[in-house]
């Protein structure tokens, strides 16, 4: 079972005084693997991400810094990249809890926060 949430972010390098660099910032994939569904941090979706976007970009932007160590400057979500069996898993987690996400259907939690930013792989 395999997930990971796929990031577009841009650091920014500090530096001290009398060094410099080139460029100042710089592009990066960033994936980060999902917990799996009904275990430690699986609602991160839920909690990050709206409609395909991250909901609120400085929360963004300070997670990913604390994933990379360096300044971000911007952030913008790609996808969720998942198996099969993942995907299943996910679904049957989200109906089997349906208090968090108003009792609406896997469905529609998925589009609702993911929008079409789900990507199956094989495993």
């Amino acid at each position: 079972m395999y997930a990971a949430y796929v990031f577009r972010v841009t650091v920014r390098f500090e530096t001290d005084p009398g060094v410099s660099v080139a460029p100042e910032s710089v592009e990066t994939v960033v994936e980060v693997e999902a917990d799996p569904p009904g275990e430690g941090d699986w609602l991160f979706f839920r909690d990050v991400l709206w409609r395909g976007d991250v909901g609120d970009e400085r929360h963004a932007r300070d997670l990913a810094a604390s994933w990379l160590s360096v300044p971000v400057v911007d952030v913008g979500f790609s996808e969720l990249r998942l198996d099969e069996a993942y995907r299943e898993r996910l679904a049957e987690a989200i109906a089997s809890n349906p208090e968090p996400f108003d009792g609406d259907d896997p469905r529609d939690v998925l589009h609702r926060h993911l929008g079409s930013s789900i990507r199956v792989v094989e495993e």
